[in-house]
């Protein structure tokens, strides 16, 4: 049954790539292109998240030289929603935006910009401690999701400047 299950992938992918299809990753300079970006956060637990997990997203090598650097500015706001009676808030959105700037190196020049807005959710916990735990895990829940709608932007960006 395996055996059959990795033949029907095999074929399916022989498939789309004779139809000219080619994945996003599988385009000449995508991987490394985002693995030669050096993201610059600003201070604080959100940027020190976003800047954690878009290395890991980009596959940053710190041993190699980086051809572009990534600026980050972010924002981020708690709205109280689901309120009891005695109108405390049992739930909160937690919004984070992160704006960024890529140059080139060492020129510094813009070639992009962009914007990832994230949103989640998270309960209020009665008791202290576990209050800040929730919120710190959408926060790291946030920045892992703007991570990755980064990197895929960047990726779609890279792709179209090396097919044209």
């Amino acid at each position: 049954m395996r055996r059959l299950a990795l033949f029907a992938i095999a074929a399916a992918a022989l498939a789309l790539t004779s139809c000219g299809f080619q994945p996003l990753y599988g385009q000449p300079g995508v991987v490394g292109g985002l693995a030669s970006v050096k993201v610059y956060a600003p201070e604080g637990r959100a940027g020190h998240l976003l800047r954690e997990h878009l290395d890991d997203a980009l596959a940053s090598r710190p041993d190699s030289p980086a051809a572009y650097r990534m600026d980050l500015a972010y924002s981020e706001v708690r709205y109280p929603r689901g309120l009891r009676v005695d109108n405390v808030a049992t739930r909160y959105e937690y919004v984070l935006t992160a704006d960024y700037t890529l140059r080139t190196l060492p020129a510094l020049a813009p070639v992009k910009n962009g914007r990832a807005r994230v949103t989640v959710t998270y309960d209020s916990a009665d008791q202290p401690y576990a209050s800040i735990t929730a919120q710190q895990d959408a926060q790291d829940r946030a920045a892992q999701e703007a991570a990755r709608r980064i990197q895929l932007e960047l990726a779609a960006w890279l792709a179209a400047q090396r097919g044209s």
